[in-house]
């Protein structure tokens, strides 16, 4: 973005905050009073939790925790529901995000057992993933794996969104949708095979057991090989709820997973820049080798969790919702990763390929709480219709964790030998943390002026840390967050929104001074969502300033906080039903990350690595109705990754990329195939590097054929 970026983004918002006074004045004196429209969301159910029809969502509960219309939430958001899931034919929750606008997916190439993620150019893959509302919060190497195919949709909300959710990636978060109970009946089966020979077979089980009990269960076992050689994955998931209408007023739904991972390590990733990104003297290094050992890799989770969700309607426009998930993981892992070329060198020395590896193991035992307890209702006084959201919410985070390494034998580049004696890894953490945070907040959606929608929010929330063993460290803090935003429905569609919030993101260690406090910031956002009543389809254009601060900086035995990092940028987004036939969504990013404050000079005014900041897709559906090709559907879509650096030095760049899919299927009355194709041309790069040390391959091209059938 330009340099003047901040202050347009400011002075938009400004502007469109002051558009009320003359639009208020105006209401008082020819609308004596303005009632909430009642939010009934046609083919979903009313809800934001319903299936999508199409490509084209109507409402979300993620941007204001009530079921809302999109064009009504200040900030951008994003729905995908299942059936653009399944026309990805996307097995994980980075896959299906590929095409999203300000999600930077997949950025160290695939990786079976975590769904990496940046948004707005933040790592989002530790506290910005969030299931049915409540925080799927990792640390470390503890924390939880959300299977795609128990999932009904995937929203993802842009920008500053602690006043909903307490701490929280600065960029915006991802909230996944489980399926769960309609009512309806449901039998659909799914087998599939891709050209490595991983095949999985999937099942979604629904119906209507009595007249107030409704039931589902869907799940999914998936196994084979990858792409990369010794490459090894199982997975096992079964997700089983139910629906029971206690009353005419209340319904309880409980909601269960349990998950098995086993495996081997793909390769292809913590890769020297030369050799992957630019050639070494032996030229390039193979993206199928895998430089582990296979007889000691090994990866496996063990995996559960057990929540519900209760809801009562008092009447008179009140409601209450008490949402709460216990979840367990077990994670245990060993690998050996390369780290470099012989003597930690990022270059090969002269007439050599040899790489240095680490031989690295942990155990991690994660244990979570969460419970969001909120009440909503409406209020008129006088002009000003009230939506009004008071809740608290708890989460409690527990980590027993080993983390263990030694010096592994050095390996060939390019002709790799196998099966040396390692070192035994030895720990260099042994601790047990712990770490609770209590929230409180509100917010008030008012309408007035005949079109106008104020959204006004506040937050505070205070957080307790306690790790015991090696290390070991303790502290509590407390922060205030807030959001204010304004928009104004057009009756032709348009509704241009703006906002002002602020964030905190605890981080966890400590250095001599003490426990690192939270990271803390503010966004300024801008904006335009067009819901035309002559086509099925949403299109957004926002504009954005976000700044991170208290950025940990230095290095890992003497970190401090005085870093910061800003970016800008534009979204666009379109999502439409073109016709029955026709389906469209495409996207494009434009920003502008810099770290604006660091202990390291040299690096400020430069961009952070692994970020792309310009990155663009578009994907077409069209489904024969008549004629020869009746029950076709063809599809295909384009990526564009922009370059990124692989130092915050800025003197190593990773090039861009465009990539191509495309499927092709067929379906008749209960049964039908689709064969996708990921990566059409088997396009060879680099996804991204942390360093000149560590640098991932893109995934190769992926075919994959799958069946269903349902009765």
């Amino acid at each position: 973005m330009p340099p003047d970026s901040t202050a347009l983004i400011r002075a938009l918002t400004l502007t469109l905050a002051a558009l009320p006074l003359t639009g208020a004045a105006h209401a008082q004196s020819t609308t004596p009073t303005v009632t909430l429209d009642e939010i009934v969301v046609q083919g979903e159910g009313g809800s934001g939790t319903a299936p999508v029809k199409g490509y084209v969502a109507k409402a979300t509960t993620t941007g204001a925790k009530t079921d809302t219309p999109i064009e009504k939430v200040p900030q951008s958001v994003s729905v995908m529901g299942r059936e653009e899931i399944d026309a990805r034919a996307a097995d994980k929750v980075d896959e299906a995000l590929r095409y999203t606008p300000g999600v930077f997916a997949q950025p160290f190439g695939p990786d079976g057992d975590t769904n990496w993620l940046y948004i707005r150019g933040f790592q989002a893959t530790q506290s910005g993933i969030y299931l049915d509302g409540l925080q799927s919060y990792s640390y470390a190497f503890g924390g939880f794996l959300i299977d795609s195919n128990d999932l009904e949709r995937i929203e993802t909300l842009r920008g500053a969104s602690s006043v909903l959710y307490g701490g929280s990636n600065p960029g915006g978060l991802v909230n996944l949708v489980s399926k769960r109970p309609t009512g309806e009946r449901i039998r659909k089966i799914e087998t599939g095979i891709d050209n490595n020979g991983y095949a999985s077979f999937g099942f979604d089980i629904g119906d209507k057991l009595s007249d107030t009990v409704a039931a589902r269960v869907s799940g999914r076992i998936a196994g084979g090989d990858g792409y990369t050689d010794f490459e090894e994955n199982f997975r096992g998931t079964v997700s089983p709820s139910i629906k029971i209408d206690l009353s005419d007023t209340t319904e309880l739904t409980v909601l269960a997973n349990y998950t098995h991972l086993d495996g081997v390590h793909n390769g292809g990733a913590f890769l020297p820049y030369v050799g992957t990104v630019v050639a070494a003297p032996f030229g390039y290094i193979d993206r199928e080798a895998n430089f582990t050992e296979p007889d000691i890799d090994d990866y496996e989770r063990e995996q559960g969790s057990l929540g519900y969700e209760l809801k009562h309607n008092f009447g008179n426009g009140w409601k209450a919702t008490q949402a709460t998930r216990v979840a367990y993981s077990d994670v245990e892992e060993s690998s050996l990763y390369p780290y470099g070329y012989t003597g930690w060198a990022t270059s090969p020395a002269a007439g050599t390929d040899t790489l240095t590896r680490i031989n690295f193991a942990h155990h991690s035992k994660t244990f979570a709480i969460n419970t969001d307890n909120r009440i909503e209702g409406e209020v008129n006084t006088g002009p000003l219709a009230h939506k009004l959201l008071f809740g608290i919410d708890y989460r409690l985070f527990d980590l027993d964790q080993v983390q263990a390494s030694s010096s592994g034998t050095d390996i060939s580049a390019t002709n790799p030998v196998y099966g040396s004696p390692q070192t035994t890894p030895s720990a260099y953490i042994d601790q047990t943390l712990r770490q609770h945070q209590l929230g409180a907040y509100v917010q008030d959606q008012i309408a007035f002026g005949g079109g106008w929608l104020a959204t006004l929010n506040g937050r505070y929330d205070h957080v307790w840390t306690d790790a015991v063993g090696t290390p070991a460290y303790s502290g509590d803090d407390g922060e205030w967050s807030g959001r204010a935003g304004l928009a104004y429905e057009f009756d032709n569609g348009l509704t241009p929104y703006a906002s002002v919030s602020t964030f905190f993101n605890p981080v966890l260690g400590a250095n001599g001074s003490g426990v690192f406090v939270p990271e803390t910031g503010q966004q300024y956002e801008a904006g335009l969502k067009y819901r035309p009543d002559w086509i099925d389809g949403l299109f957004t254009l926002s504009v954005f300033d976000l700044t991170k601060q208290n950025v940990l900086t230095g290095p890992s035995y003497a970190q401090t906080q005085l870093g910061e990092v800003n970016s800008q940028g534009v979204e666009l987004e379109a999502k439409v039903n073109l016709t029955e036939n026709w389906k469209l969504t495409a996207s494009a990013t434009f920003m502008d990350v810099d770290i604006t404050k660091d202990a390291d000079a040299a690096i400020v005014g430069k961009t952070p690595y692994v970020i792309p900041e310009t990155m663009a897709s578009a994907w077409l559906d069209y489904t024969f109705s008549t004629g020869t090709f009746e029950g076709f559907v063809v599809g295909g879509g384009l990526r564009y990754v922009g370059s990124a650096w692989a130092d915050n030095e800025n003197t190593l760049k990773v090039p861009d990329v465009l990539l191509a899919d495309a499927r092709i299927g067929y379906s008749r009355d209960n049964w039908g195939v689709d064969l996708n194709v990921n990566n059409i041309f088997d396009t060879d790069y680099v996804a991204s590097c942390q360093t000149a040390y560590s640098c991932g391959y893109g995934e190769g091209r992926v075919i994959k054929l799958t069946g269903h059938f349902s009765w």
